[in-house]
């Protein structure tokens, strides 16, 4: 059975692409989804109907919030207080969903890591998805300045894996 955390993906990709219809089936579960422009109806059924699961997702209503009649004070942002700025000319994405290898192996180094010099056919990962594993290349030629995800992590379509400073 799939997890809530995996129909929230497919939630956002059917969401974000253009496909209006979408059924997956595997270990007797089907997951359906189809757009609507009112709302989104995501539907697990087993096929032994021992318990039924049905997610509605209500449409978003955007109400424009009356004017504030005094300012208001934000307290300054905590958040990732010590990210840096980092100079980088390029993002190296995931093409595709799946489990991301920074290594050939277990044992093996990285293929990267920050401050690796990179060219276009430079391999920096190995993205898993459905048993084949596909070997990522840079892309561009330079400098790794960041590396965004670690060993293992479940990557999404679109993204950002390494940052890379051209030459």
């Amino acid at each position: 059975m799939l997890k809530v955390q995996e129909i929230r993906e497919l939630i956002k990709l059917i969401d974000q692409s253009t496909i209006n219809e979408f059924t997956y089936e595997t270990n007797g579960t089907t997951v359906s989804m189809k757009k609507s422009t009112e709302t989104n109806t995501v539907q697990v059924t087993p096929v032994n109907p021992v318990e039924e699961v049905k997610q509605v997702q209500q449409p978003v209503q955007t109400q424009e919030a009356p004017a504030p009649t005094t300012p208001e004070v934000k307290p300054e942002s905590n958040e990732e207080p010590t990210q840096k700025s980092v100079d980088y000319d390029y993002e190296i994405t995931s093409p595709m969903v799946g489990t991301l290898y920074r290594a050939q192996n277990p044992e093996s180094d990285p293929f990267v890591n920050v401050g690796s010099n990179v060219t276009k056919d430079s391999v920096v990962c190995i993205v898993e998805a459905m048993k084949l594993f596909n070997e990522i290349e840079a892309e561009v030629s330079g400098e790794i300045v960041e590396v965004l995800v670690e060993n293992g992590e479940l990557v999404e379509y679109g993204q950002p894996l390494f940052r890379v400073k051209t030459k």
